[in-house]
């Protein structure tokens, strides 16, 4: 079973993200995603930035990943995802089906984002006709529904991809043509400032009874806790889950990554060091208080 690190979901001054990336590279993680999935107005790193620090960690024998925007609104975007495609070297996290065309179209192997939408197994199959290799659920779709895609794939005869899910991290719920993080400070989305800048794990919303509850990230919303899979590891394998993904998060990330590399080398599952994951189990996400 292999460990990737997700795309940055949160906007960091340039040289905290490069220097975050040269520490990634020591990690013991297989796969690292990079770009920006949020927000096309986040440019510490530029495109040819990206594109170079991909180059960079490929040689430290990781397989790199450049991911596509959640939301294209603009033929600038789409010029974004047209040169990871073109100048990427590698494959493309497709997290908008304007990404998977322009994959298919040069022949570009892909994985298919948490923002994809994938539901049944004949999309699934549309996709690997298209150039899928690897498969991230939505963080909605529990292994129920996965086991039940699984099945109808194998029972047409036809085979699956990798199959890589969301193990650790803040799960990003939506996404909106609104900066929530703009409205939240009451400043115009043109006029934001870049003002996410100052919140590296996201903006903290409670409800007017001022529990947590969510996390405001550029047009993002995210959940407010930090989920954890590591417990269900007997379960992911037997579901033959591939990769587990983690989410990069502000601190102690790399004591994360030693955690799970550790897991996925024992026959006992580890203690659980976020919270239990309710979309995973078929139940709501976030439990209400009783």
């Amino acid at each position: 079973m292999k460990l990737s690190l997700g795309p940055l979901q949160y906007f960091w001054p340039r040289e905290r993200t490069l220097a975050f990336y040269r520490e990634a590279a020591q990690w013991p993680v297989d796969v690292i995603y990079l770009g920006e999935t949020v927000c096309s107005k986040r440019r510490e790193l530029a495109t040819r930035d990206w594109i170079a620090l991909a180059a960079e960690l490929a040689q430290s024998g990781k397989q790199v990943v450049l991911s596509s925007l959640a939301l294209i609104e603009a033929e600038s975007e789409l010029g974004v995802v047209k040169r990871l495609v073109a100048e990427g070297n590698g494959w493309i996290e497709a997290n908008d089906l304007s990404a998977v065309q322009l994959c298919r179209e040069r022949g570009v192997p892909f994985v298919a984002g948490p923002t994809l939408n994938v539901y049944n197994h004949r999309a699934l199959q549309l996709l690997m006709d298209d150039g899928l290799r690897r498969w991230v659920p939505g963080v909605e779709q529990g292994h129920m529904l996965i086991r039940e895609l699984r099945d109808a794939m194998l029972a047409e005869g036809g085979t699956m991809p990798e199959l890589e899910v969301i193990a650790f991290g803040r799960l990003p719920l939506s996404f909106s043509a609104r900066c929530f993080t703009a409205r939240a400070l009451d400043v115009p989305k043109d006029q934001c400032g870049f003002r996410c800048i100052d919140y590296p794990d996201g903006l903290p919303l409670a409800t007017r009874e001022g529990k947590p509850f969510l996390r405001i990230n550029g047009i993002q919303i995210q959940g407010e806790e930090v989920t954890d899979l590591g417990p269900e590891l007997p379960m992911l394998r037997e579901l033959g889950v591939d990769v587990l993904r983690l989410y990069p998060q502000a601190e102690g990330m790399a004591e994360v990554v030693a955690h799970f590399h550790l897991a996925r080398r024992s026959p006992q599952p580890p203690p659980r060091i976020g919270v239990r994951n309710g979309y995973w189990f078929g139940e709501p996400g976030m439990q209400a208080a009783t």
